[in-house]
């Protein structure tokens, strides 16, 4: 649906729903007025801004979607548990180190997303991203093996985002 200058009337409609909801609970009220506030915020603020924002991906499959979600969070609850037996646990030598992951992924916005979930693992940071190259730059905090840990974060993050997006293969 679009109106007469050719922009979308609703361009993010989650966003949307997620920002009135977010207005009601920053107001601590249900009060008429705060709806019909939050309601007028919602639309307009990504209607007058939607020339900003990037083409959105659009989730090919959505089921594999929430399965990569949940096992994101299962990983960071392990890796929370993991690191914290490296610093509270016996004094060993912990061996850092600096990955080049070579990127199949070529979209901005998975691109983004695989860079994120490696940094919200406890123990991994995304350090440096060279488009040009091809590869990202991961800090690991006790990395044994580096051809295993690369290899782990190609199958489980970056394999899964290729499938969720359906994105092309180089």
């Amino acid at each position: 649906m679009t109106s007469l200058t050719g922009k979308k009337l609703f361009p993010h409609k989650l966003l949307s729903v997620f920002m009135l909801g977010l207005w009601l609970l920053m107001n601590n009220t249900i009060a008429p007025g705060h709806w019909v506030l939050g309601a007028i915020l919602a639309w307009a603020i990504p209607f007058f801004t939607q020339e900003f924002w990037p083409q959105s991906m659009v989730i090919a499959k959505p089921f594999k979607a929430v399965r990569f979600l949940l096992l994101v969070l299962w990983d960071i609850v392990i890796a929370n548990v993991q690191v914290a037996f490296l610093i509270m646990g016996p004094r060993k030598k912990l061996q850092p180190a600096f990955m080049r992951i070579p990127l199949d992924l070529k979209q901005d916005f998975t691109i983004t997303l695989l860079a994120n979930t490696i940094s919200l693992t406890p123990g991994t940071v995304s350090v440096d991203l060279q488009m040009e190259d091809g590869y990202l730059l991961v800090h690991g905090l006790d990395v044994k093996d580096i051809d295993t840990t690369i290899a782990e974060i190609k199958n489980r993050y970056e394999k899964p985002l290729k499938e969720i997006f359906e994105c092309s293969n180089p």
